[in-house]
């Protein structure tokens, strides 16, 4: 049964790839929805804001264009959805209180990913689009938010809200050259940035696995307070789930 599908995408080469395979259901793990909600996500640190949407209107008509029966292209919509006051909550905010607890590792990145799933949660629900998809790559390990730990915790958040979360090219596209092949062979950019710039993408952490699963175990049960609060409307126990950080609390 086809339904709609949310895409977690930066811009970048993975998700340009899962938006493509998304659109002609060329993958297991992707059967062909009947609409795509591209979910760009706004962190408040990101410059080049015109890379992401530029890319996908091309993209998408680069594959209406070379499609057999462009009929059976899915609908496709970038919609950008701002998650910084989650972020700052999550990290910026209280980072001198939470480096210590976490063996003084930076999570910054893992702080902002689960932000954005958060955020895509609370889309989902309230757009009934059952399946969120991203696309996390076992060549990314190094990313602290591209971990099986982060994974497998964001996948259990997502079904307490019933939608279902995967990350259907994490094995497929364990090289960059895979990546390529499969652009190429839509007829995308398989190279340079679509994605914008962040401020921190190339921060240095030397978090593990370890560090990472208890920073989410003590954070994941206020976030879905959050995300209970938010989408019961209650909207002023939702914003005290994240007080800001130069107030004592």
């Amino acid at each position: 049964m086809q339904q709609e599908l949310a895409i977690l995408y930066s811009g970048g080469t993975d998700s340009l790839a899962l938006y493509a395979l998304a659109s002609a259901g060329h993958h297991p793990g992707l059967v062909r929805p009947v609409r795509i909600h591209l979910l760009h996500m706004l962190n408040g640190m990101g410059r080049f804001v015109d890379f992401p949407r530029n890319r996908f209107l091309a993209a998408k008509k680069i594959l209406l264009a070379n499609a057999a029966e462009p009929s059976k292209i899915p609908e496709a919509e970038m919609v950008e959805l701002d998650m910084g006051r989650l972020f700052q909550g999550l990290w910026l905010d209280r980072y001198e209180e939470y480096m210590p607890l976490y063996g003084g590792k930076n999570l910054v990145c893992v702080a902002c990913k689960l932000a954005m799933h958060a955020r895509a949660i609370i889309y989902c629900h309230e757009h009934f689009v059952p399946h969120f998809v991203a696309g996390y790559t076992k060549k990314q390990g190094h990313y602290p938010e591209q971990t099986p730990v982060f994974m497998e915790k964001i996948a259990e958040l997502s079904a307490r809200f019933g939608i279902t979360a995967t990350f259907p090219v994490y094995e497929d596209f364990d090289d960059q050259m895979i990546t390529r092949h499969v652009l190429e062979d839509f007829g995308l950019p398989s190279t340079g940035g679509g994605e914008r710039k962040c401020l921190f993408c190339q921060t240095l952490t030397t978090a593990t696995e370890k560090e990472i699963g208890q920073y989410l175990d003590a954070m994941l049960p206020r976030v879905g307070e959050y995300i209970e609060h938010r989408l019961a409307g209650r909207i002023r126990q939702a914003a005290l789930c994240f007080p800001p950080g130069n107030q004592r609390v």
